[in-house]
C-alpha cells in the first residue's frame, strides 16, 4: 500500500486558489523531501570512478544508544558503571556484548565494530547534525548531510538519490536537526521522506497531492495540471520553472514501475516481513533494502523520528533517561537484535552485502555511571558503531574505550570520519569531496578495510 496524503480545499468555482498556491509552493517542499537533489545530480562531478559500495544504508538510532549495555559492556567495572546485564562471547576473539544482543553476538563474523566514535556536543539536535554532516555549524549554518553529498553527484536517474525513512525530518521535541538534509546547499538537497507503518504501509509524508489523487490513478496528473494553467499565472513567476522540474519529476517517480515495485512491501513473502518484525522500524529496514536493491545509492533507515521515549509523539527512540535499563530490556535490546540481524542475513542472502555498505549507529552514547534514578544521560566523548559489507573485513574491532567507558584510549573515530569513509567507498574520493568542499577534516577508517 502507498499512500501519498491530500491538501485539496474546495471551493464552489474548483480548486481554490490557495490550495494551487499551496501546491505551488510545494514546489521547494518536493525539493525539500529530496525532490531536486533524488533526481538531479551535479553533472560537474558525475561520472567519478566508482567505489567497492553501489550504495550505503545507515541504520541511525537517534537519541543515544548506552554503549556499556550493548557492544561495548564493562564486566570488571564497579557496578555504578557496568549496570545489570550479562556479558556473552561473540563468534569475534576477544569482542563482547550485551547479553542483550545474542543473534548479533553470532553474526559479529559479518561485521566490525567501532567502540571510540566520538562526537563534540550533548546536546540531541547539535549532535545528530555533527553526526550527519561531519562538522559543526559554521557561520552560515550546516554542511550537508553525507546523504545530499551523494545525491548531489549521483542524482539523475528515476530512483531518488538521498532516501530518508521517518514520519518526517528526524529530532526532538523542540523540532528538527539542522544537519539532516542541504544544509548551506539549501533545501533542493534535502533528502526525500519516506514513512513506513508496523504493517509495512509506505506513505510520502512531503508529497502532498490532490484528493483522491492515488498512484493508479497518477496517468490523470498531467491533466489536472494542464487545467490549473489560469491559476498557474497568479504564481510567482520565479517559482513556475522549479514547480515545472519538480512536477515532472514526482510524476516520473510515481508512475515508474520500479518505483512503485520499490515501495510496495506487500510484494515480500509473508516471512520475510515477519522476520523484520511488525513495527515500524522492522518494515522501514525492510524498505530499506528493497531501496537498495532498487539501485538508491545511500538509505537513512531512522529508528524513530524522535529521539525521545514517553513522549505522545514519539515513536520511541534511543533517549532513555528515566528507565534505560527497563528499556533496553523490553524494547530497545531484542528489537535492534531482531532487526539488525535480520537486515544482515537479507542482504547478505541477496548478494547485496558485497556492494552495500551498512552502518548502524547513533549521535552519541549514555553516561558510564549511572546517574541518581538509576539510568544513564547523555555522554558524547564515547560511543559505538558497527559497520558491514561493501568491503568491511569482519570479525574487527577499531578502538577501545577505558576501563569505565568513559573516553577512548584508542583511534578516535570522529563524525568527519565517518563520513569520509562513506563517501569514499561509494567513490567520491578526494578529489570530488574537495570539489564539492565538503568534509575536508576527514578520512578514511582504513582499519575497516
Amino acid at each position: 500500500m502507498l499512500s501519498v496524503g491530500s491538501f485539496a480545499q474546495q471551493s464552489c468555482g474548483g480548486l481554490a486558489r490557495r490550495s494551487f498556491l499551496r501546491a505551488g509552493l510545494l514546489a521547494p517542499g518536493l525539493a525539500m523531501a529530496g525532490g531536486s537533489a533524488g533526481w538531479l545530480g551535479d553533472q560537474s562531478v558525475l561520472g567519478a570512478p566508482a567505489g567497492p559500495a553501489k550504495s550505503v544504508l545507515v541504520f541511525w538510532l537517534g537519541g543515544g544508544p548506552s554503549h556499556l549495555d550493548l557492544c561495548d559492556p564493562k564486566p570488571k567495572a564497579p557496578a555504578e558503571y557496568r549496570g545489570p546485564f550479562s556479558s556473552i562471547a561473540t563468534r569475534t576473539p576477544g569482542l563482547i556484548f550485551s547479553e542483550l544482543l545474542p543473534e548479533l553476538a553470532q553474526r559479529s563474523d559479518r561485521l566490525a565494530v567501532v567502540r571510540s566514535n566520538v562526537n563534540f556536543d550533548g546536546d540531541h539536535l547539535i549532535a545528530e547534525s555533527i553526526g550527519l554532516t561531519g562538522a559543526v555549524a559554521g557561520s552560515a549554518g550546516y554542511q550537508p548531510n553525507f546523504g545530499s553529498i551523494v545525491a548531489r553527484q549521483r542524482g539523475g536517474g528515476t530512483m531518488p538519490a538521498f532516501v530518508s525513512l521517518a514520519r518526517g525530518p528526524i529530532g526532538d521535541g523542540r523540532g528538527p536537526m539542522l544537519g539532516y538534509g542541504g544544509g548551506i546547499w539549501g533545501q533542493a538537497y534535502d533528502p526525500f521522506m519516506l514513512s513506513c507503518t508496523e504493517r509495512g504501509e509506505v506513505e510520502i509524508p512531503d508529497l502532498k497531492l490532490f484528493e483522491g489523487l492515488t498512484p493508479g490513478r497518477l496517468a490523470d496528473r498531467r491533466a489536472v495540471l494542464a487545467g490549473l494553467d489560469v491559476s498557474r499565472r497568479d504564481l510567482d513567476s520565479r517559482r513556475l520553472g522549479q514547480w515545472d522540474r519538480l512536477h515532472e519529476r514526482a510524476h516520473a517517480l510515481l508512475t515508474s514501475r520500479e518505483a512503485r515495485q520499490a515501495f510496495d512491501l506487500s510484494r515480500e513473502p509473508e516471512a520475510v516481513r515477519r522476520s523484520y518484525g511488525q513495527t515500524s522500524v522492522g518494515q522501514s529496514c525492510l524498505l530499506g533494502r528493497r531501496l537498495v536493491e532498487a539501485g538508491v545509492p545511500y538509505v537513512q533507515v531512522n529508528w524513530s523520528q524522535f529521539v525521545e521515549v514517553l513522549y505522545p509523539f514519539s515513536d520511541y527512540g534511543w533517549d532513555t533517561h528515566a528507565d534505560n535499563f527497563g528499556l533496553l530490556a523490553d524494547w530497545h535490546g531484542p528489537l535492534l537484535d531482531q532487526v539488525f540481524s535480520t537486515l544482515l542475513d537479507d542482504l547478505e542472502q541477496r548478494g547485496l552485502l558485497k556492494t552495500t555498505l551498512v552502518v548502524c549507529l547513533g549521535e552519541f552514547g549514555r553516561t558510564p555511571r549511572i546517574n541518581s534514578i538509576g539510568s544513564r544521560d547523555h555522554w558524547h566523548q564515547c560511543y559505538f558503531s558497527i559497520w558491514a559489507g561493501a568491503g568491511v573485513q569482519p570479525g574487527r574491532v577499531i578502538g577501545e574505550s577505558d576501563p569505565r567507558g568513559e573516553y577512548p584510549v584508542s583511534r578516535p573515530i570522529t563524525p568527519a570520519m565517518v563520513g569520509t569513509t562513506l563517501l569514499d567507498r561509494l567513490g567520491i574520493n578526494t578529489e570530488i569531496r574537495a570539489e564539492l568542499g565538503v568534509l575536508r577534516e576527514g578520512g578514511v577508517i582504513d582499519e575497516l578495510f
